[in-house]
């Protein structure tokens, strides 16, 4: 999986000389967050949702509602905006998005391809290619295996389970605990009896099964 495959793409970007309330009305607008800042074609900052409600007046201030209106037209995002963001490039792994986030604490990184802005990746699209690569969102079963140890064939002994019950997996991914070794499977169909008594008979234990129906 790719960055590219999750980015979003249909941008709303801003100048330095942007004023906090027009930012703030913008992400209000388009309901979003993050609003790229460019100048002469070139990224030179994020303004963030949180960034603005910090630096908009509060309401124990003492001005006057014409002061409050002044600050607000006056104000710039260049002021305030993150000048050091962290960046990936398009065919990054999603993985490695990932890691950078939660290593560096932070919710959004910019997608950059030869220096020039191509799209945004946050948390929520994460989330989002976790789902799919589970394939919680897709119509038919997810089956949790377990077994107390890997050895070599466990793919090839759920892939016989699977064509002699004529089954189609669309999406499967493994995860090592310790002491248990964990295989999510997901095939496209709600009758899995059978499967599940061939892999019980191949000495897998059957911890889950949960037929899904999509999600809008």
């Amino acid at each position: 999986m790719y960055v590219k495959d999750y980015m979003s793409t249909d941008l709303i970007t801003i100048k330095p000389t942007t004023t906090i309330l027009q930012a703030s009305d913008l992400m209000k607008r388009h309901d979003i967050k993050r609003l790229p800042v460019m100048e002469n074609d070139r990224l030179v900052g994020l303004v963030t949702r949180d960034l603005i409600d910090k630096n908009l007046p509060s309401g124990a201030t003492s001005l006057s509602a014409h002061e409050v209106n002044y600050v607000l037209e006056k104000t710039k995002v260049s002021d305030f905006m993150m000048k050091k963001i962290d960046s990936v490039a398009p065919d990054s792994l999603l993985e490695q998005a990932a890691v950078m986030m939660r290593t560096r604490d932070i919710g959004v990184v910019v997608v950059l391809d030869d220096n020039t802005l191509v799209g945004i990746l946050t948390d929520k699209d994460i989330f989002r290619a976790f789902a799919d690569i589970s394939g919680y969102n897709s119509p038919g079963t997810t089956i949790v295996l377990e077994l107390e140890k890997d050895r070599v064939g466990v793919i090839e002994e759920i892939g016989d389970a699977l064509l002699a019950t004529q089954i189609n997996l669309s999406h499967m991914t493994v995860y090592h605990f310790e002491g248990v070794v964990r295989v999510v499977m997901h095939v496209e169909t709600n009758d899995v009896t059978q499967l599940t008594n061939l892999l019980k008979q191949a000495g897998y234990q059957v911890q889950t099964v949960q037929k899904k129906t999509p999600i809008d």
